[in-house]
């Protein structure tokens, strides 16, 4: 008999022995013989898997981020966490990525293909960039990508209807679209004025793609912020043609401090205003007839609100006729009932020095003579199918949208625009809506959109030959529109929703998303019923005051409720303070205002803005600068005369006269602020 025995190094022995029957002395020699053998495949196998590790771990390393199965974290140059994200529609197959220069690629998750890439960009030695794009290739998948924000304070987004600087997450929401919407009315959405970009106060931004179909989504428990694609149940359509698979894009840019970064960000990704409105519009307040009268205006009360403007010794850049001039909303003639003379009534008003823009906006009511014109021309925004003009809801009624989208529409609503200013020398409009929550769910244009709120920016387009004395409530990819932007109607409140504790965030955050000619609404709320601090017809006077200071402080002033219907101290105090803005405020402004056409960095900036390693700064919403040089604390708490400073570390000087020459930062407790005063500081 023949077997094959062990042997030495050589190999394998196959003599020809005699068969002998293995005494019980060899047995445990073979059993361990054979467990050593085991152990050492093992090892080895151990040793190859590690080093394949290793070489894996070196292939998913791309300059200072890390990619796993599971998502990816953002170093800084010293060595700390300053992004992370995590992937929560799908765990990436490793084996399925590669690497090729700065590109890190992978086609494949655990159960399905798709096209993920992250690309390296350093464009500039203090600043690096990564391009990241995760497309799904079968219709309906959502992508989402959950971000942490508990390494830093975060700032930008949208405006909102409770402001806080920085951005204040509370509770749990499911990925929701990311669109244009009026805060006023609806209250937990996304305001009129918005932007895909965020930015940190550890020097990281991130700008998602304009072409995502783009949901936002949070959870404070786990302090993560949703980004999802997606277009099932949404808004959001692909292009013609196209299976609806989504994708989400975005950059990721890191910087050295939040200032540098967001000077990157806004130079290299936002759009810039290419003129400076009209310099009156800086220096002399607006006067708009609503929080006043409200749509109880007529010619008389017009005239006799220009002639007391005159009789107490206040300038005006225009007086802006708001709600309700015509007879039917969607009609462009002066209703003859409350204004039988109309031409007479614009020829008085410029012989008296005054302008005037008219209130506007896109809607045309049923009942409107309009409405079966423009229905027969297919100039609204139309059902799904495209056969019918859709009816929607507005805070004034039910009619129908135009279609900004649609050149006749477009031409249409413009000659209107220009009739009235041919014959009575209107100098302006105040574009009213335009934000996404007046269209349908599902709706159809002329020209498709992908993105609802591109129909925001289609309705900013129409202020263009106006923008001179424009004012637009909402904006999306409109920073050129080159006009003021207003927030949405504050109430008469102290508060931080709608109030005037949210002035401060708001503005701060219209600069950060690139909107730097900003009108920060009318001087002490709109006074609306049940929404006005007492409950009486004019806003709390200490509030008038107090808002009637800070709104001195800003790019441009607006006046509705005047200083005369309170009392003599009141209007001393008002013309006080348009003769500080217009000798101290609006130079400044207008000579940042020229600045703004190249760089579209912010007029209105943060305390961080030049204390940018400053914990304390970042966390500040009640003060601001103008410019580098120009610290404002105001005062807005109810019945104070004092309040507490943080000024940075510099050389300043209070309005008091009081010098401050600090290499650390001060705080100044209880620092004492009159009625009549605002507490600000220029550097020396």
């Amino acid at each position: 008999m023949y077997q094959v025995v062990p042997g030495g190094a050589g190999g394998t022995i196959t003599d020809v022995i005699p068969k002998q029957k293995h005494s019980k002395d060899t047995r445990p020699l073979v059993g361990a013989g054979v467990i050593g053998l085991v152990l050492v495949i093992a090892a080895v196998t151990a040793w190859c898997y590690y080093i394949a590790s290793l070489r894996k771990a070196e292939l998913l390393k791309t300059q200072l981020l890390d990619l796993n199965k599971d998502g990816y974290i953002i170093r800084n140059q010293g060595g700390s966490i300053v992004f992370r994200m995590d992937f929560r529609s799908g765990t990436l197959d490793l084996d399925s990525c590669s690497k090729e220069g700065e590109i890190l690629s992978c086609g494949s998750t655990t159960d399905r293909k798709l096209n993920f890439f992250i690309e390296t960009v350093r464009p500039k030695d203090t600043v690096q960039c990564y391009r990241v794009r995760w497309e799904e290739l079968v219709p309906d998948i959502p992508v989402e990508h959950a971000m942490t924000y508990k390494f830093a304070h975060w700032y930008g987004g949208a405006v909102s209807a409770i402001q806080h600087w920085p951005i204040s997450i509370s509770g749990q929401q499911a990925p929701k679209p990311f669109v244009t919407s009026d805060i006023y009315s609806n209250r937990n959405e996304f305001g009129g004025i918005l932007e895909s970009y965020w930015l940190s106060s550890n020097a990281t931004a991130i700008k998602i793609n304009n072409s995502v179909p783009f949901h936002l989504g949070w959870n404070d428990t786990e302090k993560t912020m949703y980004f999802q694609a997606r277009y099932n149940d949404s808004p959001f359509k692909p292009n013609p043609g196209e299976a609806p698979c989504a994708e989400l894009s975005y950059r990721v840019c890191v910087g050295l401090d939040v200032t540098s970064i967001h000077k990157y960000m806004v130079r290299r990704y936002f759009n810039k205003p290419n003129k400076v409105p009209a310099k009156v519009m800086f220096r002399h307040p607006i006067w708009s007839t609503w929080a006043l009268h409200k749509t109880d205006i007529d010619q008389e009360k017009l005239l006799n609100y220009a002639a007391n403007i005159r009789r107490y010794n206040f300038n005006c850049s225009h007086l802006e006729l708001d709600d309700r001039y015509t007879n039917r909303y969607g009609e462009f003639e002066f209703d003859p009932t409350k204004f039988p003379n109309v031409s007479g009534m614009f020829q008085k008003l410029k012989s008296d020095g005054f302008l005037v823009s008219l209130w506007i906006h896109p809607f045309v009511n049923y009942d409107s003579v309009n409405f079966e014109t423009c229905v027969e021309r297919g100039l609204f925004v139309r059902e799904p199918t495209g056969r019918l003009p859709a009816l929607v809801r507005w805070w004034n009624g039910i009619g129908s949208i135009l279609d900004f989208t649609n050149p006749e529409a477009r031409d249409w609503f413009s000659s209107q625009l220009r009739s009235l200013r041919s014959r009575y020398g209107v100098s302006s409009f105040k574009f009213d809506a335009g934000e996404t929550n007046y269209l349908p769910w599902k709706f159809s244009t002329r020209t498709p959109i992908r993105d609802p709120s591109f129909f925001t920016r289609r309705y900013t387009e129409m202020a263009i030959p106006y923008n001179d004395r424009a004012e637009l409530r909402s904006g999306y990819q409109s920073q050129n529109i080159s006009c003021f932007f207003r927030p949405i109607d504050r109430d008469s409140v102290w508060g931080y929703e709608l109030g005037l504790k949210s002035l401060i965030p708001t503005v701060l955050t219209i600069s950060i998303l690139g909107y730097q000619f900003i009108l920060p609404d009318m001087i002490g709320g709109n006074a609306y019923l049940n929404r006005t601090d007492g409950n009486r017809a004019l806003p709390n006077r200490e509030l008038y005051i107090r808002w009637l200071e800070l709104s001195a402080f800003m790019p441009s002033m607006q006046f509705s409720i005047p200083p005369w219907e309170y009392d003599n101290e009141v209007i001393e105090i008002a013309r006080k303070y348009t003769a500080l803005h217009e000798s101290i405020v609006a130079p400044r402004v207008l000579e940042l205002a020229g600045e703004v056409l190249d760089t579209g960095d912010p007029i209105i900036r943060p305390l961080w803005w030049i204390a940018t390693g400053d914990e304390t700064a970042y966390k500040i919403d009640s003060q601001f600068l103008i410019g580098d040089d120009l610290m404002v604390a105001p005062v807005l708490e109810p019945g104070k005369q004092e309040r507490d400073i943080y000024l940075p570390a510099g050389r300043w000087k209070s309005y008091k006269g009081e010098r401050f020459d600090i290499k650390e930062p001060l705080h100044l407790t209880d620092y004492p602020v009159d009625l009549d005063e605002i507490a600000y500081f220029v550097w020396v």
